[in-house]
């Protein structure tokens, strides 16, 4: 037992890895012991505890469990290193799960003395990485809050679309009060006030926010969903135009004390500003007579103007609503600062959202819009779809995205962009996804990067466009496939873009 303890670390997380992959739940692979060795056969309640890490099993024991597996009992311990892979049904993340084992050297009190370290290390606030612990936690539930969507629901009644003058009376129904006052800028690099909420029941609304209809209803929305679900009590960050530092406004790290570590406030702003936020889209953008909307329009960004809402809340609601669930979503500032990520398709991230990266790959569609000289920068442009082979990893993964610049309530230029991955999509038509996106990959390549799309390959795709009822996916092949990564010093291509 002894040996057991010290070369068990692994233990644990190798018998739940391989107990998924065989599809076994813990009532079945207690059955199956009992069927072996009754005598040496685990509960349920034990196998649970040695999964985590909080038993150790006898020799015995083990040999019973290792015997349900075809294995040696020696696979189990340390100086095996191969871990099972866990598999999951949704790609959540590009990047792979790291195990927390051993689990002595995890548990909960050793991170939290680690973790206040590790963010002063990095520089990385309080609140940026409570903003990344939601992003996470968002994408795993692949973007479904029931919940909020019935708060939101019950207090819109499902209406679609809401004029301002609908928003305004629900804003007086719930027992709120606005007050507009005039705030300017003080400097390019600081954010524009857009709203405060003051408790237990004002508005603070900028007055330049009369000239942006659609922002000013999704702003009011904002702190309705604030006064529903958290009853107005004042915890809530302000609504602000972006500045260059993407952080709240008036510096309120400071507020918290929190620059190199995280206090129990970061988590609350970050985890209520993503909440009303949420609220806000489900109130102007009702789940069902939004998804109709959608298939009535094809997912065309056009369509906006019929809701009287910005296109980032649409593109946000689609990757909420639709019923296909492969979706990303990127909300982008120059030089590469993300404002929003949304990633269920695990998509991996062309840059990070918590520092600058020097060396993005330039073939994004995000990354051209923002890169266009300063001239032939309109306000707004129209939406530009492309077809990528993203090439991250020994398998290419195809993605069609759909994007396009505009300027926030500061007059900042950004970029928007809204996506989907396709393997899945060719997989429910019963095509082979491996094949096509290998076919698209080769042209690439043969085309230093860009290439037309073969013609089986383009007859799938408008399967799948239309099949999922998404224009743009059909619009892409008017465009030619580029392969792209998420960084320019891994460039795949033949002449790296970076040469």
């Amino acid at each position: 037992m002894t040996g057991l303890l010290r070369q068990g670390h692994f233990l644990g997380s190798k018998l739940r890895a391989l107990r998924k992959r065989n599809g076994l739940t813990l009532e079945e692979l207690s059955s199956r012991c009992v069927q072996l060795d009754a005598s040496n056969a685990p509960s349920v309640s034990y196998l649970s505890m040695v999964e985590t890490g909080k038993r150790i099993p006898s020799t015995d024991m083990l040999g019973v469990l290792a015997a349900v597996f075809g294995k040696e009992a020696n696979w189990f311990l340390d100086r095996t290193e191969t871990l099972a892979a866990e598999t999951h049904s949704r790609p959540y993340s590009a990047a792979p799960p790291m195990p927390l084992e051993p689990a002595f050297l995890f548990s909960k009190d050793l991170l939290q003395l680690a973790l206040p370290e590790l963010l002063t290390q990095t520089g990385t606030s309080g609140r940026q990485f409570a903003r990344l612990l939601v992003r996470v936690w968002q994408e795993t539930r692949q973007n479904e809050f029931p919940d909020i969507e019935r708060a939101a629901e019950s207090v819109g009644q499902r209406r679609m679309p809401l004029a301002l003058d609908e928003v305004l009376r629900i804003v007086k129904e719930t027992g709120l009060a606005v007050r507009w006052v005039d705030e300017e800028r003080r400097g390019r690099a600081d954010p524009m006030l857009r709203a405060r909420f003051e408790a237990p029941a004002t508005v603070v609304i900028n007055r330049k926010l009369r000239e942006h209809e659609a922002r000013l209803k999704y702003t009011l929305a904002f702190f309705i969903g604030h006064k529903i679900l958290h009853t107005g009590d004042g915890v809530v960050p302000p609504h602000s135009a972006a500045g260059l530092g993407f952080e709240e406004y008036a510096a309120s790290d400071q507020a918290t004390g929190s620059a190199g570590g995280m206090a129990p406030r970061d988590v609350l702003l970050a985890w209520r500003d993503f909440e009303c936020s949420a609220f806000a889209g489900a109130l102007l953008c009702a789940k069902q007579p939004f998804r109709q909307f959608l298939v009535r329009e094809r997912h065309e960004l056009s369509a906006v103007a019929k809701l009287g809402v910005t296109e980032a809340v649409v593109m946000r609601r689609m990757t909420s609503v639709s019923p296909y669930r492969h979706w990303h979503f990127f909300d982008g500032y120059e030089p590469g600062y993300l404002r929003a990520v949304y990633r269920g398709n695990g998509i991996p991230l062309p840059w990070g959202n918590m520092s600058l990266v020097p060396d993005p790959c330039p073939n994004w569609a995000v990354f051209r819009l923002l890169r266009d000289p300063p001239h032939t920068r309109a306000a707004s442009s129209p939406p530009v779809s492309q077809l990528s082979v993203m090439r991250d990893g020994a398998t290419p993964r195809l993605y069609c995205c759909h994007s396009l610049r505009t300027r926030d309530a500061a007059g900042l230029s950004h970029v928007l962009s809204v996506g989907v991955d396709l393997a899945p999509a060719f997989e429910a038509q019963g095509l082979n996804a491996q094949e096509i996106i290998a076919a698209i990959d080769d042209s690439c390549r043969r085309g230093s990067g860009t290439g037309d799309i073969p013609t089986a390959a383009a007859r799938a795709i408008r399967t799948v466009s239309h099949v999922l009822n998404i224009a743009w996916v059909g619009h892409a092949l008017e465009q030619r496939a580029s392969i792209i990564c998420p960084r320019s010093n891994s460039c795949p291509r033949r002449s790296p873009c970076s040469d």
